[in-house]
């Protein structure tokens, strides 16, 4: 964003104030150069918004609007983040808007998103597909159905004639993962215990898993998990997955998709199971702190604690954490001694891809709007 902007010192000093508890003001055609520590795709400049709030880093962000003229970079959002948690700079720039994190304003951690967008194609992330008579009963079938997070409708004017009125499921992660799960003595990891099951059913879940058992083939995603009761949550979440194989060694969880068969063959080391549908499952998994592993990565912040307990509870307190990593005095780097990381990663809808398409319509599902 740098490159295209006129730097002219600090824009609206007079109208806003960065010590503001809640910073929730949007700066229309103003640009914060530099500072990018990440690039996402939204639909708009709200959406945009709770992914800096979501992100664990972002403090600030510049979103390019539709009505952009200068570049394809239509509905990029950037994220940024300086040491003073203020932008360096502001400047004047058509077509984008700015805002900040709302990490302290206590936010939603399952933001609803009511509006929809026409001539906006959310690309990509497609797990089904169907017929539907019009974007609002595309949006109906997506709210209903557990797995989807937002939606592409094709109108009938759509330039396709074969694809007309079809409506495209589309899924994102709405469970937090663990981008990097590794051993190391002295570091003890775990995870908050609120909001890690999305929804409480009354039927507990029987668990069916393979000791000592792989799955090959068939590999969908490869995610990272601490147990194999994590990996079947992961592999529940995602309507595509129809089996998983865990391998303890290495926590790397695969998720699998093949509805024909199960063909499984024996291997130390990795366990495979099958998800679980409608039930309850088991949190034990949750609850548990995990020696000698480390999450690395997606701080938010540390702070110091005495005890592994502590930091867990500190976790549990902070509405933005979603899992940790305490650093006790077996570590090899003094320095690190008794500091606790409060992690989180991003949960909400988010779209991979987001462009202009004649004759279509994107929106997200309406599950988090019944509150």
């Amino acid at each position: 964003m740098g490159s295209c902007s006129i730097l002219v010192g600090l824009l609206l000093a007079s109208s806003f104030s960065f010590s503001k508890a809640c910073p929730s003001e949007l700066l229309e055609n103003v640009d914060f150069p530099g500072s990018d520590i990440a690039s996402l795709q939204s639909p708009s400049v709200e959406h945009c918004q709770q992914l800096c709030t979501q992100h664990p880093a972002c403090l600030f962000f510049t979103f390019i609007r539709s009505d952009w003229t200068r570049d394809n970079r239509h509905f990029s959002c950037f994220l940024k983040s300086t040491p003073s948690g203020q932008p360096s700079s502001q400047a004047p720039l058509l077509g984008v808007t700015s805002g900040f994190s709302l990490k302290s304003c206590n936010p939603d951690p399952r933001p609803c998103f009511s509006q929809v967008f026409q001539d906006v194609d959310f690309l990509g992330a497609d797990y089904r597909a169907l017929f539907t008579p019009d974007y609002q009963e595309c949006q109906r079938v997506c709210t209903q159905d557990p797995g989807c997070q937002f939606f592409t409708f094709l109108k009938g004017e759509f330039t396709g004639q074969n694809f007309r009125f079809k409506c495209h499921l589309k899924f994102s992660w709405s469970v937090p993962r663990t981008p990097i799960v590794e051993k190391k003595a002295g570091v003890t990891s775990g995870f908050a215990q609120k909001a890690q099951q999305t929804q409480e059913l009354d039927t507990p879940c029987q668990n069916q898993f393979f000791a000592n058992t792989d799955i090959p083939g068939s590999d969908l995603e490869q995610e990272k998990s601490v147990s194999v009761e994590h990996c079947q949550v992961l592999c529940s979440a995602h309507p595509k997955c129809t089996y998983f194989s865990y391998s303890s060694d290495d926590f790397k969880c695969h998720l699998k998709n093949n509805l024909n068969d199960l063909a499984a063959k024996p291997k130390d080391g990795v366990t495979s199971g099958i998800p679980a549908h409608f039930c309850q499952l088991d949190d034990t998994w949750v609850k548990q702190s995990y020696e000698g592993v480390d999450f690395r990565g997606s701080d938010i912040r540390f702070e110091l604690m005495d005890t592994a307990e502590l930091c867990q509870s500190k976790c549990d307190e902070d509405p933005s954490c979603q899992f940790y990593a305490y650093v006790d005095e077996s570590f090899s780097d003094r320095a690190e001694w008794r500091r606790c990381f409060l992690k989180r990663v991003i949960t909400m809808p988010a779209p991979p891809k987001v462009s202009k398409l004649a004759n279509v319509v994107s929106g997200f599902s309406l599950r988090d709007c019944r509150k």
